[in-house]
């Protein structure tokens, strides 16, 4: 696959913004439609609407390239290595609760690897990508969707294995996360929502993330290319191996995402 990387990242960055400020709207307003989903997880009206704008974007830039998105995911029958991911409003249920930890999330996958993405939290205004070069950075806002403004280049922490920093999710939190991560020396644990737990371990706010429960590959994709670009690594708790893209159902096993230098424990 031929692909202009820096003319793919501005396109993704674009679109995201764009469907960030569609979220937004809706975020805003004074009430919004909520339904169920077949496998009973939410959304919404914002959900759908991010989508199509996203979906379309990238049918016309880069037709050549197959396209999954978490809100057609029951048309997908794909068995392909190289492809497009969208979650168009992760973290449904900070939205609905207006707790503001949801991101847009846009990657590329190759070759069963995501190698380019972008996050953009609209609420938070904090917008991480990969550029050109695959280095990944953070921008610092305003922001406008055809004028790229000070983006930062960010990098994974050099953990203190005796003192380290962990993030877990917010909406999901359960206790077998507790106990896993209580097999380790941590000093402070936060929680956030969405793939901003990705760009917290990317940035070096945290070193490390353990998910033990279920997520799919639009759910991890974009974050992990962030983290990738920053030096931090993902890879799946039973055997530490590294996490892949383009499984049969797009159903992710547990995972760590992490800086290196942290020692791993299986599960």
């Amino acid at each position: 696959m031929t692909v202009d990387y820096d003319a793919l990242m501005q396109t993704l960055r674009r679109l995201a913004l764009e469907a960030g400020d569609r979220i937004m709207e809706i975020y805003d307003s004074d009430d919004f439609e909520v339904r169920s989903k077949s496998d009973s997880s939410p959304v919404t009206e914002a959900d759908e609407a991010a989508d199509a704008l996203i979906s379309a974007g990238l049918r016309r830039a880069f037709p050549e390239i197959a396209l999954v998105t978490e809100e057609q995911s029951e048309t997908h029958d794909l068995d392909v290595r190289d492809f497009l991911i969208v979650d168009p409003l992760d973290g449904t249920k900070e939205f609905i609760n207006r707790r503001g930890d949801f991101t847009v999330n846009i990657a590329l996958v190759e070759d069963g690897v995501p190698t380019f993405g972008v996050v953009y939290a609209p609420a938070k205004q904090r917008l991480f990508y990969t550029n050109g070069a695959g280095g990944s950075v953070e921008e610092a806002g305003p922001f406008a969707k055809d004028t790229i403004g000070v983006a930062k280049p960010i990098r994974v922490s050099t953990p203190d294995t005796s003192a380290l920093m962990v993030v877990a999710s917010k909406s999901h939190r359960d206790q077998a996360t507790d106990d896993y991560i209580k097999k380790y020396t941590v000093k402070d644990s936060k929680s956030a929502g969405s793939s901003l737990k990705f760009c917290l371990v990317a940035t070096g706010e945290a070193d490390f993330y353990p998910r033990l429960g279920r997520t799919m590959e639009w759910d991890t994709a974009a974050g992990h290319a962030v983290l990738a670009g920053a030096g931090g690594r993902v890879l799946r708790l039973d055997d530490l191996t590294p996490l892949v893209y383009g499984k049969p159902t797009f159903a992710n096993p547990f995972f760590v995402a992490t800086a290196p230098g942290v020692d791993l424990i299986p599960v």
